[in-house]
């Protein structure tokens, strides 16, 4: 490998990053990109749109999918007083926000712990879910914040179905938020992403909200209901390359779905520093945003 003017400490602090824990990467890149403030901005707007359409004396439910820790948890929890659930797969996640409830006697918040896909694929199962775990209540606003991604895209539909037909009040809300699946700028998560796995493993991501915007708004269960998208500009730096490289891995998606060997490691690792790092370059993310809106007699917010 052509080295040049490569510091080979920092590259080895690059790969040493390769090894971190998914939930510190998920902390460095919430820290330091304003992807959750891009987020809270969009939500804002969603819950606008809700409070002009509800009734000032009703308290909002929510359903938080793929919750994962903190971020969410403070988004929400000062605007839906009537009950906010918050769902995920991860028990140390949740764990962190029972001990914050526990602590500062939050009683309107609760935490669920499963996987989404076995619930929401089934109608049964989905009006079992409401029944045990939602007091037998639909949710003004349900979030997919990140989460579609550990969903398989042919079962988007059915699972926007379901929470149509089963958890979704009348008029009600679900917020979805993806990485843009496409895009040509070399300085973007999507463009590393497909460029690296593309080369290395022959995958690209297949997961487009904006297609899926269109497959809704062609889908006679949702003509009534209104379908908006937006695509917003997240950016991330951070003054230390291994922080800087653990994003990267997630990005990349290792070790959990690509095993890079150690000379592809190197590659990526030298990609980043010289592209990113030495010229203090933030790593760019084009967001999707996509609402659905449910019973709103005006052009809703987004």
């Amino acid at each position: 490998m052509k080295t040049g003017t490569i510091d080979r400490k920092t590259i080895e602090l690059g790969l040493k990053a390769a090894d971190s824990d998914i939930y510190d990467e998920n902390e460095i890149w919430s820290r330091y990109s304003n992807d959750k403030v891009d987020i809270g901005e969009e939500l804002a707007g969603v819950l606008r749109t809700l409070s002009k359409a509800l009734p000032l004396s009703k308290t909002l439910r929510a359903l938080s999918i793929g919750s994962g820790v903190e971020p969410q948890f403070r988004i929400l929890e000062s605007a839906i007083r009537g009950g906010l659930y918050l769902l995920d797969v991860d028990k140390e996640a949740l764990d962190i926000v029972d001990e914050r409830t526990h602590r500062q006697s939050i009683q309107h918040v609760a935490t669920i712990l499963c996987d989404y896909n076995t619930i929401l694929e089934s109608p049964d199962n989905t009006e079992n879910f409401v029944k045990t775990k939602l007091n037998g209540k639909r949710m003004d606003l349900i979030t997919f914040h990140h989460s579609l991604y550990y969903c398989r895209e042919s079962a988007w539909g059915v699972i926007f179905k379901n929470l149509y037909r089963k958890i979704l009040a009348p008029r009600g809300a679900i917020h979805a938020v993806l990485m843009a699946s496409e895009s040509k700028d070399q300085s973007t998560t999507t463009w590393l992403y497909n460029h690296f796995a593309g080369k290395f493993f022959g995958c690209r991501n297949d997961q487009d909200l904006l297609k899926f915007k269109r497959e809704l708004e062609s889908t006679p269960l949702f003509k009534r209901g209104q379908i908006l998208s937006r695509t917003d500009r997240v950016h991330f730096f951070v003054d230390d390359f291994g922080k800087f490289m653990a994003v990267a891995w997630m990005i990349l998606l290792y070790p959990e779905v690509h095993k890079y060997t150690l000379r592809q490691r190197e590659e990526i690792t030298e990609f980043v520093y010289r592209k990113f790092w030495l010229k203090k370059k933030p790593l760019v993310q084009m967001q999707n945003h996509l609402v659905l809106y449910r019973g709103i007699g005006f052009k809703g917010l987004i």
